[in-house]
């Protein structure tokens, strides 16, 4: 079954979207609670927790940030698909798993190695916005009879 790229970019910008609502959840209230749970002092966070948070809720709105972007993407292809767009949505949707990816399992593992592989994952990002200014940019309107 094949689907029309526009779909897919429209496919993934939901799943974005619908997946940073529910990590940004887990959060602000299941991490959080896990990391007050054994706190030494009750109701306090560490400085290492707070930036673990922290982290985490990059993670989460960045994903949200470019699941609406995919919205957009899904968009514009609909309405002429090209080479510009459909490397703006691998782009931003790689860099998204890379980079909001990365971030969620270096809070959950700890392992600090992840977090040299998060500027990857950025860089992705910056290379699919720019690639959907490019196919924004190059679009031209569509012919319509009553202009012929």
């Amino acid at each position: 079954m094949l689907v029309s790229r526009y779909k897919l970019w429209l496919v993934c910008g939901a799943l974005l979207g619908g997946a940073a609502v529910a990590f940004g959840a887990f959060g602000a209230h299941g991490l959080r609670d896990e990391f007050l749970k054994d706190a030494a002092s009750p109701g306090e966070l560490t400085a290492a927790e707070f930036r673990l948070l922290e982290n985490w809720e990059t993670a989460a709105r960045y994903a949200m940030y470019h699941g609406l972007a995919l919205l957009a993407v899904g968009l514009v292809a609909a309405r002429r698909c090209g080479v510009a767009i459909n490397l703006a949505g691998t782009s931003m949707t790689l860099g998204t798993l890379i980079f909001s990816g990365c971030l969620f399992a270096l809070v959950l593992t700890g392992e600090s190695w992840l977090g040299r592989v998060v500027p990857i994952g950025g860089l992705l990002m910056i290379v699919g916005w720019v690639c959907l200014l490019v196919a924004v940019w190059n679009d031209r309107p569509l012919e319509t009879k009553a202009a012929r």
